[in-house]
């Protein structure tokens, strides 16, 4: 069996010694994704008091969670130069589903450019956010 599918964190192009923040955890989110991403990093998730800059920003999002655009503009802050951010979203059907053009234009607005989408776990949307180069 190929890491890819052993591990639902596989696709999301995580690489040993990254740090990955994590924000907008809840009782919601995709554990197995959690814990592949912890796999393949080879080491825990920081949360939303780290504080220095982080590769990748783990960005769970619902419908319900506030301004999605603040909540970008905030993730780019986290972010070392070249970074991303993996925004996560309920899929068409669940509870906090956000439209594709609410995201779009959320991301826009805070200037990031959107690389990937993918079915990140079983309930989420994953995209690849890019931030600009400053």
């Amino acid at each position: 069996m190929t890491t890819e599918r052993t591990n639902p964190a596989a696709r999301l192009g995580f690489e040993a010694g990254q740090v990955v923040q994590e924000i907008g955890y809840d009782e919601d989110v995709d554990q197995d994704l959690r814990e592949g991403i912890e796999v393949l990093i080879g080491q825990d998730l920081v949360d939303e008091d780290y504080d220095d800059v982080a590769d990748t920003v783990l960005l769970w999002f619902r419908e319900d969670d506030g301004d999605l655009t603040d909540a970008l503009v905030d993730a780019i802050g986290l972010l070392e130069e070249g970074g991303m951010i993996w925004l996560l979203t309920p899929k068409p059907g669940r509870d906090g589903y956000i439209e594709p053009s609410d995201v779009n234009e959320a991301a826009q607005t805070a200037g990031l450019a959107s690389t990937k989408a993918i079915s990140a776990a079983a309930d989420w949307t994953g995209i690849r956010l890019i931030a600009p180069k400053r």
